[in-house]
């Protein structure tokens, strides 16, 4: 099976086939591929990818106890069918979530990690990063975190602890790679 499923933004495709028949197909696609200069790239790179568009990773920034509204997926959430949990995401939907999934773009050197916490200029907790990495393409940390509403909005310094200490970041609306 070939699927264009992939989350990167990058237009690529999976590969879906019996295991001994992998290590041939592999083969196969490397050695077509030499001439455009195929490399081998793994799951770091991928992820990389996928937060620089901003996409969600289940069981990181999206899980059974986030709602589609506070990941900002409200747009994929068809509520002219039955699902669980209907009446309290359409609620959400209609008043309001305390907080969302919301990227932002170090302004200082750091790499935001998965569990730090995010902290308003008071150095008051508002939030908690969900993904982050260094940016290959922007030579800056991204991330994506859940952050109370009221500092969410595009431009809002935000502050990411990393030991004892706070580095200053950005709000800003994903994609943060836009090449």
């Amino acid at each position: 099976i070939i699927s264009g499923t992939g989350y990167t933004g990058s237009g690529g495709f999976e590969l879906y086939l019996p295991n001994e028949h992998a290590e041939t197909v592999w083969s196969k696609i490397m050695e077509a591929g030499q001439p455009a200069g195929i490399k081998p790239i793994g799951l770091g790179a991928r992820d990389t990818l996928r937060l620089e568009m901003g996409f969600c990773l289940y069981g990181n920034d999206i899980d059974e106890t986030t709602s589609p509204i506070e990941a900002g997926l409200g747009w994929v959430t068809k509520f002219t069918k039955d699902f669980i949990n209907k009446d309290e995401i359409q609620r959400q939907k209609e008043n309001g979530v305390p907080q969302k999934l919301t990227g932002f773009v170090m302004q200082e050197k750091g790499i935001p990690r998965a569990g730090y916490l995010l902290y308003n200029e008071q150095d008051i907790e508002i939030g908690k990063v969900t993904s982050g990495s260094q940016s290959p393409c922007l030579s800056k940390g991204v991330g994506l975190g859940y952050i109370q509403n009221e500092y969410a909005q595009a431009g809002t310094a935000v502050y990411v602890g990393v030991r004892n200490r706070r580095i200053k970041a950005e709000v800003q609306k994903p994609p943060f790679y836009k090449g």
